[in-house]
């Protein structure tokens, strides 16, 4: 079988491994991953499938033109599902300079070497660039959404770092023919999530009886999506999107962060038959972050009604999952918090 050779930088990651973890089921594709293994690399997320066939592994920096190269000839890659990115917003306050080299060097090195590559022939080709709903900015409280058109806003170095790939990609589209898709997301969670994210930090710090950090007066508004949902999207927009197009995926499920570490509260407190608001009384606020959004809400119609893709898993059925997951995977979450997850693949990869 002909197999097709598809490259996910950043597949180690959070949302990466769902990707491929949803990705090897079918037997028509091979799945390269390419990651460069920082904090938020964990090859522990992809066991279920580091043996399979069409699975393949490449530890690598995108920034390594000549690496990234070799990949793209050894495996003759036709797809790229570009993930890789440093994303967490207060990291880029106190370090800028790294989310410009790694999202906007990294991006524009990945984008040359696959038009490189492909030398023109971009018959069956992709460049599926994943981006985030943070380049729109901030809206207010109130209905208005983010879509496909809403102007670029972004206010953090995190977010001007990912508006600025956006940019180049299309770029390329239009200079250069290469056939590409973007996808703008809002707020993941679920298994396998690094625990400096709101949800895995609450639930750590729940299960530890340690104080739940709000920032502010807990009133900023985010859309939350379940990351199988996000990786189902992914992969309904890498075999149906048409090429030059941005695709907004959301959730649908708007939640201030107070209100959200307060569902998380109640829900543990059921699982471990704890007093009623015993979990609550962690909450903490904290000084606000600089330049925080107030309000992130995504319009999905477009993807909804061009692809026919809608998200499976309503707000409370996909947090209950995940605190489920956390509560069951107590050795994962205690490798993540230790810093020992690192030790075995180091080991193999350096």
């Amino acid at each position: 079988m002909n197999k097709q050779n598809i490259l996910v930088t950043g597949g180690a990651g959070f949302i990466g491994s769902e990707v491929i973890r949803q990705l090897v089921n079918d037997p028509s594709k091979h799945v390269v991953n390419f990651d460069k293994l920082t904090y938020a690399g964990n090859l522990e997320n992809l066991k279920s499938v580091e043996h399979q066939e069409n699975y393949s592994f490449v530890k690598g920096d995108i920034c390594d033109e000549e690496l990234l190269k070799k990949v793209f000839s050894e495996h003759n890659i036709a797809k790229v599902i570009h993930l890789a990115a440093e994303s967490h917003v207060d990291r880029s306050i106190l370090e800028p300079l790294l989310f410009v080299k790694t999202n906007l060097i990294g991006t524009a090195n990945l984008l040359n070497v696959a038009k490189t590559h492909w030398n023109g022939d971009f018959e069956n080709k992709l460049f599926y660039h994943i981006s985030t709903d943070e380049v729109y900015g901030s809206l207010d409280f109130g209905t208005d959404l983010f879509s496909e058109t809403t102007p670029y806003d972004p206010r953090s170095p995190y977010s001007a770092s990912k508006a600025g790939s956006d940019h180049l990609v299309r770029s390329y589209y239009h200079t250069f023919g290469l056939p590409v898709v973007i996808s703008n997301c809002s707020n993941n969670y679920g298994p396998f999530q690094f625990p400096e994210k709101l949800i895995p930090l609450c639930i750590n710090n729940i299960l530890n009886n340690k104080p739940l950090p709000i920032y502010g007066k807990g009133e900023n508004i985010r859309d939350w999506l379940y990351v199988g949902d996000h990786a189902n999207a992914i992969i309904t927009i890498l075999e149906n999107g048409e090429k030059g197009e941005t695709y907004n995926i959301g959730g649908d499920n708007e939640w201030s962060n107070l209100e959200l570490v307060k569902i998380l509260c109640r829900t543990i407190d059921e699982k471990l038959d704890r007093n009623v608001g015993e979990s609550e009384k962690l909450i903490t606020f904290v000084k606000d972050r600089a330049g925080h959004d107030l309000r992130y809400a995504i319009d999905a119609n477009k993807i909804k009604n061009d692809l026919g893709w809608s998200p499976q898993y309503q707000f409370e059925e996909g947090i209950k999952l995940t605190v489920d997951w956390y509560l069951d995977q107590a050795e994962w979450l205690e490798n993540i918090t230790s810093g020992s997850y690192k030790t075995y693949y180091q080991k193999q990869y350096g």
